[in-house]
């Protein structure tokens, strides 16, 4: 299972015009190849009347699918560059779409990498990255007399408290990054002077703005 690793954040359109030609782009996050080509047809469909709707993905824990389409542009000047920042940036699993509206001005080849780069830039921009962070959620089992003491010391910690169980005795359901788990059961175990019961329940993402 993957650990650490950033993608985009909420898909949103951001426009750019450069002279006279619309590039409209669209930005999603995207885990299997299936997701990403259905994002790619439902932006084909919104701008049917477009001149070009260029697209790029990259796809899998080690970038293993990466796809790139020019869809009319001369070879190269439109897919590549997109997939291009998406690799600069270290994305994963994400598909971004640029529309192109002709504006009557042809942009030559660099024009149009640098046009459909930036347009691609913006997008990512507009709907933000994030690194998704692997976490154990650990269900920390003591007696009612230690709540107060734990409750109050995971609170001031930085890991986050999801819940608290109240059974027989008393269940801390903690996030913790993977690799401060060891860690953490030793800091509790201190704490309790052993009078603890840790485990790790499930794994889970949690996702963190990158500004």
């Amino acid at each position: 299972m993957r650990e650490n690793y950033k993608t985009i954040g909420n898909g949103k359109e951001s426009e750019i015009t450069i002279q006279k030609s619309r590039f409209i782009a669209h930005a999603k996050r995207a885990e299997t190849e299936k997701e990403a080509l259905e994002f790619i047809d439902s932006i084909k469909a919104q701008h049917k009347s477009a001149n070009h709707n260029c697209s790029a993905y990259m796809i899998g824990e080690h970038d293993s699918i990466q796809k790139a389409n020019d869809d009319g542009e001369p070879s190269g000047t439109a897919g590549v560059p997109m997939l291009e920042v998406l690799k600069k940036q270290g994305l994963k699993d994400t598909v971004v779409v640029v529309t192109r509206y002709f504006g009557g001005i042809k942009l030559g080849g660099g024009g149009l990498i640098r046009a459909y780069g930036k347009a691609t830039t913006e997008a990512i921009a507009a709907a933000g990255v994030v690194e998704r962070r692997l976490h154990c959620l650990m269900n920390v089992q003591v007696d009612y007399t230690w709540l107060g003491k734990i409750e109050n010391e995971i609170r001031q910690s930085d890991f986050p408290l999801k819940e608290i169980l109240y059974t027989e005795g008393v269940e801390l359901l903690i996030n913790v990054p993977v690799e401060q788990e060891q860690q953490f059961s030793d800091w509790i175990n201190e704490m309790t002077n052993g009078q603890v019961k840790i485990v790790c329940q499930e794994k889970e993402f949690l996702e963190f703005k990158i500004s």
